[in-house]
């Protein structure tokens, strides 16, 4: 070994010169606020027994969050986020078991209000 080499224990993890990023350039993820939001619903929703899985997708063309009552079984809800129709009806939506769209938008927010029962006001 000469002056400067390093050795292969010196490095840990992903810091190995051209080691590549945990998410790579051409594929969509959701961001921090989005995942917070995403989790502070899921959280919710496991306490009150009603959710116990999920899964996360990172694809070319979207992101996509899905959610399950069992491990087993077909995801309830499909939250994802698609660059590709922002412009359109909006990068968000939330896609039942049936393939059903629940609700698109272009804010995460007022579309995961869709299946989030809890943040609902009751005039009375």
């Amino acid at each position: 070994m000469s002056y400067g080499d390093t050795e292969p224990s010196e490095f840990h993890g992903g810091e190995a010169r051209g080691a590549l990023p945990l998410a790579p350039v051409n594929r969509v993820t959701f961001d921090r606020r989005e995942l917070n939001r995403i989790f502070g619903l899921y959280g919710r929703k496991v306490a009150a027994g009603e959710w116990r899985d999920y899964a996360i997708d990172f694809l070319k063309d979207r992101a996509v969050f899905s959610v399950f009552r069992r491990a087993a079984e077909v995801p309830v809800y499909r939250i994802e986020k698609s660059p590709k129709l922002a412009r359109r009806q909006g990068a968000y939506s939330v896609i039942s078991a049936t393939g059903l769209i629940v609700r698109r938008g272009h804010e995460l927010d007022p579309v995961l209000r869709a299946i989030d029962q809890s943040l609902s006001v009751v005039a009375g």
